[in-house]
């Protein structure tokens, strides 16, 4: 497994890494992109409540309800910039350029009811979010929730390689 990519956990409240274990997610989203085959990137991800979750999607998607998730692309503007790497004494390594992908805000209410409604574990629908995301901060996009959009067909076969099932 790579490690030359930074992810960025914070959860709103403490409760939520009960959900979603730090470890897990890293190991999670680690799998996604060295199945992409992305090279180095840094991103954030931050777990809500549906209320915070809310309250995001009225402000940037102009929708007065929670969702699952969010992906906010970094901007097209920054797309070479390239965190600036310190050189100590002794050090030869050359610095790795770090593309940022991003931010991606998941709710802990609607991942907890998805997997209820959807009658699968917690976890795969974890899984699922992660990859939904990742998908999104790396370019792709569907018009709709049909289940044939190429998108979404796209992550329900990585959810499958990477040991999840499909819904």
């Amino acid at each position: 497994m790579r490690k030359d990519w930074i992810v960025d956990i914070s959860y709103e409240a403490e409760s939520f890494q009960e959900i979603a274990p730090e470890s897990l997610v890293e190991k999670r989203v680690f799998a996604v992109l060295e199945a992409l085959e992305v090279e180095p990137c840094e991103l954030s991800l931050t777990f809500v409540s549906d209320a915070s979750m809310q309250e995001l999607n009225k402000t940037y998607r102009d929708k007065d309800e929670s969702t699952d998730i969010l992906s906010f692309v970094q901007e097209d503007d920054l797309e070479d910039f390239c965190w600036p790497e310190l050189s100590f004494a002794g050090d030869s390594t050359p610095p790795v350029e770090v593309r940022v992908l991003g931010d991606m805000v998941i709710s802990i209410d609607t991942l907890k009811r998805n997997a209820q409604s959807f009658s699968v574990e917690v976890d795969e629908e974890l899984f699922r979010l992660l990859i939904h995301g990742l998908l999104h901060l790396l370019g792709f996009d569907h018009a709709s929730d049909d289940a044939n959009e190429p998108m979404l067909v796209q992550q329900e076969q990585l959810l499958m390689k990477l040991g999840g099932n499909k819904r």
